[in-house]
């Protein structure tokens, strides 16, 4: 039976149930507040892509959702290279941690070069964060706004990922931070999961479309 360390049984009641480390605690708070950051958006995008009649197809289904796919399995397979990584610190294994964590780190920067290039490709077309050649200005400013806000979280990510890998591995700092930047990389891919098909799958112009 699982015990606090000092003898006493969890299931005795003798250990308090919100018993959880500060920092992870502090990450948890974290993510339930940026959830709703990113609820909000999504919501107030869906409000406008519906009350809107000349609401943009913007996506070819190649490339754009070719190339939007293959950036959801690059974050997808981070999500499982850092459960590997997470695994392995706990388990002590310094040197198997630590090159996970730097397959995570790949594939968010893959993730963040694919999107830049898109970026770069739908500015060059003519949208604007409040113009676009399509219709409805509103899509140019809530896709950079949503997108945007995303990258940065990712981009935020790849940094943490680097610095407490290069901690970890050091000494600096111990396995539970590992696992504190999984959380927090995990919420970022789960983000993802409801973008991509909110905002690319739900936006793609019909064949033989300009847009």
């Amino acid at each position: 039976m699982e015990t606090d360390g000092v003898g006493t049984s969890v299931w005795d009641g003798g250990v308090s149930p919100f018993g959880i480390p500060s920092k992870k605690l502090s990450v948890w708070l974290f993510i339930i507040s940026d959830a709703l950051t990113f609820t909000v958006l999504l919501m107030a995008y869906s409000y406008l892509r519906v009350s809107s009649k000349d609401w943009p197809m913007a996506f070819h289904f190649y490339p754009s959702i070719i190339v939007s796919t293959v950036m959801t399995l690059f974050l997808l397979t981070s999500s499982i290279t850092m459960v590997f990584a997470v695994s392995a610190a706990q388990q002590g294994r310094m040197a198997a941690s630590f090159k996970w964590i730097w397959a995570t780190v790949g594939g968010g920067v893959a993730f963040l070069v694919l999107h830049a290039n898109e970026w770069h490709t739908l500015i060059e077309e003519g949208l604007r964060t409040n113009s676009n050649p399509w219709g409805n200005p509103l899509f140019g400013a809530t896709f950079f706004t949503i997108t945007g806000l995303h990258m940065l979280h990712v981009t935020i990510g790849v940094v943490a990922l680097i610095v407490i890998s290069l901690g970890y591995k050091s000494g600096k700092y111990p396995a539970d931070y590992v696992e504190i930047t999984g959380l927090y990389w995990h919420f970022v891919d789960l983000v993802w999961m409801f973008v991509f098909p909110l905002i690319y799958l739900l936006s793609v112009a019909p064949s033989g479309a300009a847009h």
